[in-house]
């Protein structure tokens, strides 16, 4: 028996996702999960998913007809022409283009079709002015151009401009709060988004961006 705000049972995760970080949201009063970059996560169930994005965009997708919907959080656009997924083993969701797949994909083994699909798009800040690229714009710029092929029409978004965004979404119902985050909240989102791309050189990638 649990009282109030003391931590509840989380229920199940879909399968394939029971690795992402999740926990009882005392303020939310909701189960929560926490994603980082790279991941993607998606729910049938009554939760939240948080992320904190600079450059880097999330898709929050859901299905109104079955209620079954998720994020991702991406780092750069695409993975280079000629790459195996093979070679990127548990990073390929870092890239654009497979976290976009494999959230739709998710998303549509529960029922529906991509024209069910409601759409909102977040992040692609300019964050890390010693960049010679702006990889935010970058981001930006793909997801709406993958969504556009793919006949996806986006509902709402939330992007570009300077600042980290500490984004909440409700893919039960299809809310969304976001937060621009400044001063201290900003700097911490900053050296560690410099973190990040300094690990992402490890691996291949977008052949036309060059990180340094």
């Amino acid at each position: 028996m649990t009282g109030p705000g003391q931590p509840r049972d989380l229920p199940l995760a879909l399968k394939g996702f029971e690795g992402i970080t999740r926990y009882w949201d005392n303020a939310m009063a909701i189960s929560s999960a926490k994603l980082m970059p790279g991941e993607v996560y998606v729910s049938g169930k009554d939760e939240m998913i948080t992320t904190v994005l600079g450059s880097c965009v999330s898709a929050c997708i859901r299905n109104p007809k079955t209620n079954v919907g998720g994020m991702n959080h991406f780092m750069l656009p695409q993975i280079g022409a000629g790459v195996s997924m093979l070679d990127l083993g548990g990073t390929a969701a870092r890239y654009g283009n497979w976290a976009m797949e494999v959230l739709i994909n998710e998303i549509l083994k529960y029922g529906g079709n991509k024209r069910d699909l409601e759409v909102k798009l977040f992040g692609g800040g300019k964050v890390l002015d010693r960049m010679t690229i702006d990889i935010g714009k970058r981001n930006i710029d793909f997801v709406f151009n993958f969504l556009h092929q793919e006949g996806i029409a986006v509902a709402a978004h939330d992007v570009g401009d300077r600042f980290p965004r500490k984004l909440l979404y409700f893919p039960h119902t299809g809310k969304v709060k976001v937060r621009k985050l400044h001063s201290t909240n900003q700097a911490t989102v900053v050296r560690r988004e410099a973190a990040y791309l300094q690990d992402i050189k490890k691996v291949p990638r977008d052949g036309d961006i060059i990180l340094f």
